[in-house]
């Protein structure tokens, strides 16, 4: 089995990331990884006493914790530094015991890359907010116009193998990490997939879709990332 690592981004999720913790298939996860992004309630403590190591991103923004996560996975010696990187969200959205079906093409030699798609899957209702289900729509359209590349969803639940993450050279800090990774996965020829996954509604209210600047600037900043690495 490769050694699997997850990295989970964090910002004020007191109320969900234990849940998320302990969720986590610990049979085949050498580490889970919080990133507490500046948050201003008990969420480091409170994803360190559920077993999570904790890391500390002071500057804001969704793609610095993940870039603080996986720098720190890529630094670890070989005897530790992990094959496979899952990525989720901290508010309970995701189903996190999904992850072993999640990483199985990853495991099978069949991709190097699975996008967990909320659109295949069963998706509760009142998950997505509709400025999200269409601005999903958008991106992916405009990512299979543009790059050829077929995805259903940008979903924050994914795994892909370290090397192929570190190639990709991830530089977006906030709300364009999830369509940058696709779109340069597509230019890079990397072999990917996608598989359904459940999605419920999360634990507290969105950063991002739950404000009206939060969708605005979201909205934004994933169609300029589209166009930006053609």
């Amino acid at each position: 089995m490769p050694r699997i690592n997850v990295i989970i981004p964090a910002y004020n999720e007191e109320q969900s990331i234990a849940h998320v913790v302990q969720d986590i298939p610990k049979d085949m996860v050498a580490e889970v990884i919080v990133v507490n992004n500046n948050s201003t309630d008990l969420t480091p403590h409170v994803a360190a006493d559920a077993g999570a190591t904790v890391l500390h991103e002071p500057n804001p923004g969704y793609g610095n914790a993940c870039l603080k996560g996986i720098a720190y996975a890529a630094a670890k010696p070989a005897s530790s530094r992990p094959d496979i990187i899952v990525f989720l969200d901290g508010d309970y959205s995701d189903y996190p015991q999904e992850m072993v079906q999640l990483v199985q093409p990853i495991v099978q030699g069949q991709a190097d890359m699975v996008i967990g798609s909320r659109a295949l899957g069963k998706r509760e209702s009142g998950s997505m907010m509709p400025q999200q289900i269409f601005g999903n729509w958008l991106a992916t359209t405009l990512i299979r116009i543009l790059y050829g590349a077929r995805f259903t969803d940008l979903g924050p639940f994914r795994a892909i193998k370290l090397d192929t993450l570190l190639a990709l050279g991830m530089r977006d800090r906030n709300y364009g990490w999830t369509v940058e990774m696709q779109a340069k996965a597509a230019k890079q020829k990397v072999k990917y997939t996608e598989l359904p996954v459940s999605y419920r509604r999360r634990i507290g209210v969105s950063k991002v879709s739950g404000t009206l600047k939060g969708t605005v600037m979201a909205g934004y900043k994933i169609i300029l990332t589209v166009f930006k690495y053609l």
